[in-house]
């Protein structure tokens, strides 16, 4: 190869150097736009698993939701006939079935347990919680503040966080002071008891004063 060939030949390379450049810039754009496609593709379905969990948990809740209301009743009458129920008989027969009725209800209880249904009992002195308590009973007390528990009257339930029935209680009225408690504000009228908003589905949270 002479000398006078040599220039030639290497501006003769010089637009093949800037089209593989460009190519190679090209592919780079490319691979990084294949990328943030995976990673959304793979985004959107997390997404969608999730969000067909959340679905799957729901139709399942609202499934049972009815059919665990209806079971309710049956448990609220084996508690009462645990409550009433003569333990101090000596009649073997009576002891018995006593033992029985306490036993059905413990699987029964046992039963809405492991099925996501849970029991609501307010203790005495607890605050109202209108998202899970229902005042059907408003009364003076020495003993509970205002605002709080002063007794237990009906169990509620709540299904995978869902409120299935508010627990029925009575509630201490305004003026009412516990031992070692502040002095009530002199608010003008307010429902000591009403701190939050109900539901917007209105389970629970409804105040029905019936004394």
């Amino acid at each position: 190869m002479s000398d006078d060939q040599a220039p030639v030949d290497e501006m003769d390379m010089a637009p093949e150097a800037e089209d593989a450049a460009q190519e190679i810039e090209a592919l780079k754009l490319e691979v990084a736009a294949l990328k943030d496609q995976v990673f959304r593709y793979a985004a959107e379905a997390e997404n969608t698993k999730r969000r067909a969990e959340r679905e799957m948990n729901d139709a399942r809740a609202y499934a049972i939701q009815k059919f665990a209301r209806d079971l309710l009743g049956a448990a609220d009458n084996l508690s009462r006939a645990t409550a009433m129920s003569p333990r101090d008989s000596q009649d073997p027969a009576v002891t018995n079935y006593i033992i029985g009725v306490e036993m059905t209800e413990k699987e029964l209880l046992a039963a809405f347990e492991r099925n996501g249904l849970k029991k609501i009992e307010p203790a005495k002195g607890e605050k109202f919680d209108p998202h899970l308590h229902q005042a059907v009973m408003e009364q003076p007390s020495t003993e509970v503040a205002a605002g709080g528990v002063i007794q237990f009257l009906q169990a509620g339930y709540e299904l995978m966080g869902r409120l299935i029935r508010p627990a029925m209680v009575a509630v201490a009225a305004k003026g009412s002071t516990a031992p070692g408690s502040a002095e009530p504000s002199s608010g003008g009228g307010s429902n000591p008891y009403a701190g939050a908003n109900a539901e917007a589905d209105g389970s629970g949270g409804s105040v029905d004063i019936k004394s």
